[in-house]
């Protein structure tokens, strides 16, 4: 029955078809299911299609339901009304864990291979070692048989598959840290010296079967994955072997060598190996090519890893300079013979010579194997890296018959991992900045030779492509050449008599390179009248319609680097409808993110010139970001998805050119509150363009003098997003929501919605959870906590008397987080709490003072407060405990609690020397200014005087950038949490405040006149008390009270001037 339902899950018929998908989409709740779907799998007589699809079902179930699957915050996935997703019953795992390994063992089909391999990965991950301690000793017997399956196929096959098997153990454990990679230190201890013997054999230049180059393949895996990041080591307690003798590998580094050598004739040769396929696709796919991928992989890895000994980590030095002296250098030879293929007339794959030159390049940093590589720098420059980076006929067939394929291709940006050709420029910008006194004049000599016999040919004999390659290595060293006075002075005419002929090229590829050589030298200074630069400007903009998509896709790209040179403006001011007519376009033939970058500055320029464009710009960026998220989503284009965010962020600069008119804003909301919604809707579908999302929400809250009805229907969406799919987004759902809270507090405070719980909430309940939710997280970041605890002063300082029974709550939270936060060694959350506590005595010193009375706190709180405000250098900190401990002082001495009356000469003096320096900090902001700054023309300066020929023969090539990231790195003590922090720019969490971007209706509020008058009121309403506390105080403090007084005075006597000044003006 099983059988027959898997055949007619893929039968044309609709009516068996949706029957049978429906029974195996079931089969998870069906006990022993599992073992058939094996069973049918594993069955040679069944045919392909239903054994294939029994493959498929029994993986997905196995990754489905082999345990409870949890999200990241530990929650179970997959509940369905309530009803948790069924997991299988031990007895069908142990039959799945025994029979998996026997149907792996005997596959011959690749597909059913691969799918049985992965479900075993799957288990693995779960299951071993601690439930399936049988797999590897079942794989490594099925390997120990390795030495007569020559004669016997099936042999042969278990073999293999035995190795498929291991490395997808191995591969569990490829990224673990040092401690966590114990399993497959064992699993290297008892396998390795089978597969040692193993591999020697296989690697032997007389072995030609395609057996041995696929089981070799996948022990060169297997060692890949036990090396990724680590030596293989024993017990995961004592050292690495390798580490104690280094010499330990060296079987295995000539098995790399070997395996690179090994010959592999055309298969019309009749030579061993024989049966070499004919098309670049299978040749790619053949196992002996997939065998010499894996062994230059691994070289250049560990090169990579141990090349260089200074880059070296402390642990590895000793197996570091082994390497670097005695394996290294015999690599080279393989490398460099491989890399002779193409040369002389032989195939090799491109994915070889990348890896090829990636090795080259890392050689160019160590000396030894530079002293070798030397000798045959002319080879390497003018026979392998040259006509690497020339177009194939490939690229030109691409270019002319599927120009959307070929800008792909040109801007993937995974090239750098694949294409020979960036490694091979690569290659020559490292070897033109390391060893230029070897490398720099002779190559500039080449290229310019190219230049010159290309600009003397007869018509019929140019050749396109080699003027091409030239231009692209000018191009890909145009920083050095810019930043070199010897050569800088000769660019100018480099472009005028070799680029500027080709922007009206007959030859497609080379109107494309034109633009593109633009993009890179930019920055040139030209010594004429600005003829250059305007002719120049004029020949991009013309290719702005060029026949050719992809001249069109460049030329767009190579106005954004010309738009900010001197005179660009007076050019293209003229022509803006035009020019951004042209760019919508081209952004509706292909989406290209670089496209819309360019047009964003392009907007960003002309601001002030954007208004009258402001509508027809945001409808045009609407609906294309529009044609691009349904492209990235329905065809899976990453090009679009990318293309459609960039979209937004131009839509935000429009915003931001028109952020002092704010009138416009309402024309606009047609257009981009729909687009908001979708993206805050749609249950996180769209959860890639959720960030410009927030930021054009932002735009829209904070401009506008009023907020419509539409724009308040987005209020609940940010709440359902953070409550289900986006709490990692607060930081930008922050922004937004302060400025609903403050441009329409009455609408925030009377309005409800309904959520998904099916209950009507005040929008103001929302705001409480989403502080609530995040402050008690202990998933929550401080930064994000700080960020949550900003609501509330939103709230109290936009809501005056009106959210009384809402501070309660406040301190409830607050002053929870304060007691996690006493002790912490950053005072920021803490400074965080006491900015809500003194807008909470501002907004109701009475209130508030209660609150903490009734909790018991107050001394504690204020005790801490003051000790912290020592420190404080922030203004919004500052000025909220000025305000909020001044604000004490408004009540009658008779009421405050005993606590704080013994406070008040304290709190006094503490608030005085405050204020007095907070106003005096502004002073200075207004007079200061960045006097580190350098100017370009001064870096470019300092560029020139550097060393200018790089390092000699002798020296190992060092650079100070890597040195500190390597420090920095090594300062990284844990592996998951830190390293994630490290990567991302988050290592450390001590300077993230948002005062720049807050502001309230507090802002109008001048804390020193309102800290003046409050003195003067209380010393006026109670003189006897205030004369005691006067006398309490120091005597410096009491000359700052009057300081202030004076200040305020004189403050209001120019504020009365300019009052009247401006009065007199108007009449």
């Amino acid at each position: 029955a099983l059988h027959v339902t898997l055949q007619q899950s893929f039968s044309p018929d609709a009516n068996l078809r949706g029957p049978a998908e429906n029974t195996i989409r079931n089969l998870k709740h069906v006990n022993g299911a599992t073992v058939m779907l094996l069973q049918v799998a594993a069955e040679k007589q069944v045919l392909f299609e239903v054994r294939q699809a029994a493959a498929i079902q029994l993986k997905n179930i196995c990754r489905e339901c082999w345990i409870e699957r949890v999200s990241v915050l530990g929650q179970p996935l997959g509940e369905v009304e309530g009803q948790k997703p069924s997991l299988l019953i031990d007895a069908d795992k142990d039959q799945v864990r025994t029979k998996l390994v026997e149907a792996l063992l005997g596959e011959h089909e690749k597909s059913i291979r691969d799918l049985l391999a992965e479900t075993l990965h799957n288990i693995a991950i779960h299951d071993f070692p601690e439930k399936w301690p049988s797999l590897i000793p079942t794989l490594l017997d099925m390997i120990s048989q390795s030495g007569d399956e020559s004669g016997d196929p099936a042999k042969a096959l278990a073999v293999h598959n035995a190795l498929l098997a291991l490395r997808k153990v191995c591969k569990r454990y490829e990224y673990k840290s040092k401690d966590q990679r114990g399993p497959l230190n064992e699993i290297v201890g008892k396998s390795f010296p089978l597969l040692l013997p193993l591999a020697q054999r296989l690697s032997n230049p007389n072995e030609h079967s395609l057996e041995a180059a696929m089981m070799l393949k996948q022990i060169l895996k297997i060692f890949w994955s036990s090396t990724q990041f680590y030596l293989p080591g024993g017990d995961g307690n004592n050292p690495s072997p390798a580490l104690a003798n280094p010499g330990s590998l060296a079987p295995w580094f000539e098995i790399l060598c070997s395996a690179l050598q090994k010959p592999l004739p055309e298969a019309n040769s009749g030579l061993e190996p024989r049966g070499q396929p004919t098309t670049v696709a299978e040749r790619n796919a053949w196992p002996w090519w997939k065998v010499k991928k894996w062994a230059v992989q691994i070289m250049s890895r560990l090169f990579s890893r141990y090349g260089i000994p200074t880059y070296a980590e402390e642990e590895v030095q000793e197996f570091a300079k082994y390497f670097s002296q005695n394996v290294a250098t015999k690599m080279l030879g393989p490398i460099c013979e491989t890399l002779n293929l193409r040369p002389t007339g032989q195939f090799c794959t491109d994915r070889v010579i990348h890896l090829c030159l990636t090795y080259v390049d890392l050689a160019i940093d160590l000396a030894p194997t530079y002293k070798l590589l030397k000798p045959h720098l002319e080879f390497l420059l003018y026979k392998v890296c040259f006509p690497t980076m020339c177009l194939t006929p490939d690229d030109i067939e691409i270019f002319e018959n599927d120009p959307h394929e070929f800008v792909h291709r040109q801007n993937s940006p995974l090239a750098d991992f694949y294409d020979p050709r960036m490694a091979a420029i690569t290659v020559v910008i490292d070897l033109v900045r390391h060893r230029g006194q070897d490398v720099t004049q002779p190559l500039l000599g080449f290229m310019t030779d190219v230049l010159h016999r290309y600009n003397t040919a007869p018509a019929n004999e140019k050749n396109h492509i080699d003027k091409d390659g030239a231009l692209l290595t000018f191009g890909s060293l145009s920083k050095y050449l810019m930043g070199k006075k010897k050569y800088a002075g000769e660019l100018e005419g480099l472009l005028v008599t070799s680029v500027f002929p080709d922007f009206n090229s007959p030859v497609g590829f080379l109107r494309y390179r034109a633009c593109w050589m633009v993009q890179q030298f930019s920055q040139i200074r030209w010594t004429d009248d600005g003829t250059n630069l305007r002719t120049l400007i004029q020949m991009v903009l013309q290719r702005l319609s060029d026949p050719a998509l992809p001249v069109q896709i460049e030329a767009s790209k190579a106005l954004r680097f010309l738009i900010e040179s001197d005179g660009a403006e007076q050019t293209l001011l003229p022509v803006l409808p035009q020019l951004l007519t042209e760019y919508f376009r081209i952004m509706n033939e292909i989406g290209n993110d670089e496209v819309v970058a360019a047009l964003q500055v392009i907007i960003d320029q002309f601001g002030d010139h954007i208004e009258p464009h402001a509508v027809a710009l945001v409808t045009q960026l609407s609906n294309a970001f529009d044609q691009y998220c349904n492209a990235g989503e329905d065809e899976d284009d990453d090009d679009a998805a990318m293309a459609a965010a960039q979209c937004l962020e131009c839509i935000a600069t429009v915003l931001k050119g028109i952020c002092e008119k704010p009138e416009l804003f309402k024309n606009l909301e047609p257009q981009l509150i729909p687009l908001v919604m979708k993206i805050l809707g749609n249950d996180g579908d769209y959860i890639e363009y959720l960030e410009c999302a927030l930021d054009i929400l932002t735009f829209l809250t904070y401009f506008p003098p009023e907020l419509t009805p539409e724009l308040w229907n987005a209020f609940p969406l940010i709440y359902i997003a953070f409550d289900q799919w986006a709490y990692d987004y607060l930081n930008l759902m922050v922004p937004p929501i302060q400025s609903f809270i403050a441009k329409d507090p009455l609408v925030f405070l009377q309005g409800k919605c309904d959520i998904p719980e099916g209950s009507q909430v005040p929008y103001i309940d929302l705001v409480f959870s989403i502080v609530a939710k995040t402050v008690t997280n202990d998933r929550a970041s401080e930064s994000e906590c700080r960020q949550a605890l900003s609501l509330f002063l939103s709230v109290l300082h936009s809501c005056p008397g009106q959210v009384d029974s809402y501070v309660p709550m406040i301190n409830e939270i607050s002053l929870g987080k304060l007691g996690q936060q006493v002790n912490a060694e950053l005072p920021l959350t803490r400074i965080a709490v006491y900015q809500v506590i003194g807008s909470a005595l501002y907004y109701n010193p009475a209130l508030e003072l209660q609150e903490l009375e009734k909790r018991g706190v107050t001394q504690q709180v204020f005790t801490k407060w003051m000790k912290d405000a020592e420190t404080m250098d922030k203004w919004l900190a500052r000025k909220m405990t000025i305000l909020g401990l001044s604000s004490i002082l408004t009540l009658q001495m008779g009421t405050l609690p005993q606590s704080i009356v013994a406070f008040i000469p304290q709190l006094i003096a503490g608030i005085v020397s405050m204020s007095i320096a907070l106003k005096e900090d502004e002073e200075k902001g207004r007079t200061g200014g960045d006097e580190n700054a350098k100017s370009e023309k001064q870096q470019i300066v300092e560029d020139e005087e550097e060393a200018a020929e790089g390092f000699g023969e002798d020296e190992d090539v060092t650079n100070e950038l890597d040195e500190a990231y390597k420090k920095a790195l090594n300062g990284v003590s844990g592996w998951d949490e830190d390293m994630a922090k490290f990567l991302i720019g988050e290592f450390g969490d001590d300077d993230d405040d948002f005062d720049d971007d807050f502001s309230s209706p507090l802002d109008a509020i001048d804390e020193m006149i309102f800290l003046s008058d409050t003195l003067r009121t209380a010393f006026a309403r109670e003189p006897d008390a205030y004369n005691q506390i006067q006398q309490a105080m120091p005597p410096d403090a009491v000359q700052k009270v009057q300081k202030i007084f004076a200040a305020c005075d004189a403050l209001r006597a120019q504020q009365a001037q300019a009052a009247a000044a401006r009065a007199a003006q108007q009449s």
